[in-house]
């Protein structure tokens, strides 16, 4: 049995006809405001890459991606991404881009062992960018004004939405609030991570959390992390550790916090390979994009992903991700949805 995936008395804003038009303005103004901010150029990215080049994203490292071969290359085997968090900066080194410069695209992937529920879909849809860092601002306080940034960009959105779709009304709080996942855990010992997220998106309205990736002082991650894109080990004082983190709001229709982003400071050589050796990966080393890091061949960068199907659920007001994006859902869940006069795209 599949649990309640909408609010009980949940009825969309608009009808479909509308909402499809809202995406597409919503799309293309935060596109245009994330991209003007941190001067990002738009690129064109690959929806595959080659079997064993380490350039995919390994998420948690259990996830299996889909690959196929290709017949006119002797059968070589490719793999659909899970997202371009490596690829991007390869690109960033072979396109030539300067500090405090970078790149952004329409990243499309499939994650076949994603959950499918109100939030998450085995089709995924963001915006994956990149920049180039100056070696000095490998801080915590470059990532927070980064951050701070890319949350002007969508209270800019989220004002223009409400402004063109008056029953969407704003509700964002006007300023991000940073909380690192340790603070978190010091805060709620006995919640879990997923509940530590709640209670303090809902007590906030918007925050970052710090860190994640990094073993708490309970010797339990709050969220899994690669070893080979975000720094999430490097010491940042008083037992915090990491450059990286994740944006998450407060949900108001479905009174749950979501998260809209994941992002951090990449690695160096020296996190690369202190990473490497915390998650017993280290003959991953021996793979063609670790090579070219370690070879210093890659500038150093700051990064992550922008979900845009959840994006558009927050400021349209949707209480499933099927309303905003098209994938596939079990039967149940189109009955339930149909019981709230929605048609899952």
């Amino acid at each position: 049995m599949i649990a309640p995936q909408f609010p009980k008395t949940y009825k969309p804003l608009m009808d479909q006809k509308h909402t499809e038009k809202a995406i597409k303005f919503v799309k293309d103004t935060f596109e245009r405001e994330l991209s003007g901010e941190l001067y990002l150029s738009r690129v064109t990215s690959p929806l595959f890459v080659p079997k064993g080049s380490g350039i995919n994203d390994d998420l948690n490292g259990i996830e299996r991606p889909v690959s196929f071969p290709v017949k006119n290359m002797n059968n070589l085997d490719m793999e659909i991404v899970h997202s371009l968090a490596k690829w991007k900066r390869m690109a960033l080194a072979d396109y030539g881009f300067t500090p405090n410069t970078g790149l952004y695209t329409d990243m499309n992937a499939i994650r076949p062992d994603d959950d499918i529920d109100a939030i998450h879909s085995i089709y995924v849809d963001q915006w994956d960018w990149e920049m180039v860092m100056q070696d000095n601002q490998r801080n915590l306080e470059f990532l927070k004004t980064v951050v701070t940034k890319i949350y002007g960009a969508l209270k800019r959105t989220e004002f223009l939405v409400g402004e063109m779709f008056p029953a969407c009304t704003p509700s964002l709080p006007e300023e991000i609030t940073f909380i690192h996942s340790e603070e978190a855990y010091e805060l709620y010992p006995n919640l879990t991570p997923v509940e530590r997220e709640k209670i303090l998106a809902e007590k906030y309205g918007a925050i970052f959390l710090i860190g994640i990736g990094h073993p708490l002082a309970d010797g339990v991650l709050h969220g899994g992390r690669a070893p080979d894109y975000d720094d999430w080990s490097t010491p940042t004082g008083e037992n915090r550790y990491g450059l990286n983190g994740d944006i998450i709001v407060w949900d108001s229709v479905r009174q749950d916090s979501l998260e809209l982003s994941s992002m951090g400071i990449r690695v160096d050589q020296q996190s690369l390979l202190r990473q490497l050796d915390m998650r017993n990966n280290s003959e991953r080393s021996n793979l063609y994009w670790h090579k070219r890091l370690l070879k210093g061949e890659f500038p150093q960068t700051i990064g992550g992903g922008i979900g845009q199907s959840r994006i558009c659920m927050v400021l349209l007001k949707k209480a499933h991700i099927g309303e905003v994006q098209a994938s596939v859902w079990p039967e149940q869940i189109h009955q339930e949805a149909a019981s709230h006069g929605v048609n899952l795209l």
